[in-house]
C-alpha cells in the first residue's frame, strides 16, 4: 500500500524551508525563521528515517550548503539541529556504497546550484542560465539521472519534486501575503 508520508512529508520539509529562509531574508525575523525552520527539521527528518533515498538527498543538501557557505543564519543551524535530532531519534537508515556515492553526486548538484544561485555574473549571460539557476534545476537533473541509471528509485524523483512544488509554493504565499 502506498503511504502519503513520506511525499507529504518532502513538500512540508521544502514550504517550511522556503517560508524560514525568507522570514531571515527578507523580513529579518529571526525568531520567525527559527520556527519554521525546527518544522522544516521535523520533516526533513522524518523524510530520512523512513527512506534511505531522502536520507542522501537531504544529507548531500546540508553538506552542499555548508561547503558553498550558504548557511549564513541562527535559523540554519537551528534546522539542522531538529533535522539531526528527528533523524537519530526515528533511526538511521543504514547506509551502502551507493548510498554514499549518490550523497557525492547530489552535494556536487547542490554546490552548482548554490554557486550559480543569485549570482548576478551568471544571471546576465542569458535569461536561460538565470532561470535555471534561480529555481536550482541542477540538483534536480543530477537527482533525474541518478534514478534513471537505477542509483535510487524513481519515485525518490518524483517525491523531490514535491519538495520543489513546496518550496516554490511557499514563494508565493510568501509574496502574496507577507512582503
Amino acid at each position: 500500500m502506498f503511504s502519503i508520508t513520506l511525499p507529504l512529508s518532502y513538500l512540508l520539509s521544502g514550504f517550511f524551508m522556503k517560508i524560514s529562509d525568507d522570514e531571515f531574508d527578507e523580513k529579518s525575523n529571526t525568531l520567525l525563521a527559527t520556527i519554521f525552520g525546527i518544522v522544516c527539521g521535523v520533516f526533513t527528518g522524518l523524510a530520512c528515517s523512513m527512506d534511505i533515498d531522502a536520507a542522501c538527498i537531504f544529507i548531500a543538501i546540508l553538506v552542499g550548503n555548508i561547503l558553498a557557505k550558504k548557511v549564513d543564519g541562527i535559523h540554519h543551524i537551528v534546522t539542522m539541529i531538529a533535522f539531526l535530532a528527528i533523524f537519530i531519534l526515528l533511526g538511521i537508515p543504514k547506509f551502502t556504497i551507493i548510498s554514499f556515492i549518490v550523497i557525492i553526486i547530489c552535494i556536487i548538484g547542490t554546490m552548482i546550484d548554490e554557486w550559480g544561485n543569485d549570482n548576478e555574473e551568471i544571471y546576465e549571460r542569458s535569461k536561460f542560465l538565470m532561470y535555471f539557476f534561480d529555481f536550482r534545476f541542477a540538483l534536480k537533473v543530477v537527482i533525474l539521472a541518478i534514478a534513471i541509471i537505477g542509483l535510487i528509485s524513481p519515485w525518490s524523483f518524483l517525491f523531490f519534486l514535491c519538495f520543489e512544488i513546496g518550496y516554490e509554493l511557499a514563494r508565493r504565499v510568501f509574496n502574496r501575503f507577507f512582503l
